[in-house]
């Protein structure tokens, strides 16, 4: 009875864990999710009011703008020795398992196909309710790659974010110690405020990057959200309570 007792806590212990991981992965899910389709409906969005005269060529010269950033820039990661390779591989990826594999670019391609003149129907039917969207349709297409292949970009620049906050937490742990010799005071809203801020601005980094209807370079976004992201590390190991 004593052992099945003290057998309770552990297996808690581990479902919580487990619990809270799954959580975690959900709500990453969630995000990525949320990113994707808010980038469909900008494109869109932008397809009728924004650039009606680009139309569908505006997502085609989002996919190339950002596979020429990879291309010049991103020579080098410790994600992968050949991060235009790794970032192109997962947007093909990405593609063949989205489009491929659930015959949709074969359901695309036999809803475009024109019907012949004798032809009647529910296939005639479909082609012509197909024919306004079309070009909305093959946007979304490519969106979705574009929304890969920055994915790609972001998990190559998974080391600046570790590298920044890294630094910004040896400097907020330094910080502290000054601060527990020296009898400053601490303020638990502080750390409780940066700590809560840290994990959003790397989900508001992610969100933003890869929503974005129109291309920038990711320099121009990682690196301001991971200075961000150092700081609220730094605040927060800074203000971490003096004593434990």
């Amino acid at each position: 009875m004593a052992e099945r007792i003290g057998a309770h806590p552990a297996q808690n212990v581990q479902q919580g864990t487990l619990t809270r991981l799954l959580g975690r992965v959900s709500q990453a899910v969630y995000w990525l999710l949320f990113a994707l389709l808010f980038s469909i409906v900008l494109e869109w969005l932008g397809m009728v009011f924004w650039w009606p005269d680009q139309g569908l060529r505006h997502s085609r010269e989002m996919l190339a703008a950002e596979a020429g950033y990879l291309q010049m820039d991103f020579r080098r990661s410790l994600v992968s020795s050949d991060p235009a390779r790794f970032a192109q591989t997962v947007a093909d990826k990405a593609y063949v398992v989205l489009f491929e594999w659930t015959r949709l670019v074969d359901v695309l391609g036999w809803l475009g196909t024109p019907p012949a003149v004798e032809e009647s129907g529910l296939r005639v039917r479909l082609h012509r309710l197909y024919q306004p969207l079309a070009q909305f349709i093959l946007a979304a297409l490519q969106i979705t790659q574009v929304f890969a292949l920055r994915l790609a970009i972001l998990l190559l620049a998974t080391p600046v974010f570790l590298l920044f906050g890294v630094t910004a937490l040896v400097d907020g742990l330094v910080r502290r110690d000054l601060r527990r010799w020296g009898g400053g005071r601490e303020s638990s809203f502080v750390y409780h405020w940066s700590k809560r801020s840290a994990l959003s601005l790397l989900v508001t980094a992610w969100v933003i990057y890869l929503a974005l209807p129109f291309s920038l370079h990711p320099s121009w976004v990682i690196l301001p959200f991971a200075t961000l992201f150092a700081i609220s590390i730094a605040i927060t190991a800074s203000s971490f309570k003096k004593y434990l």
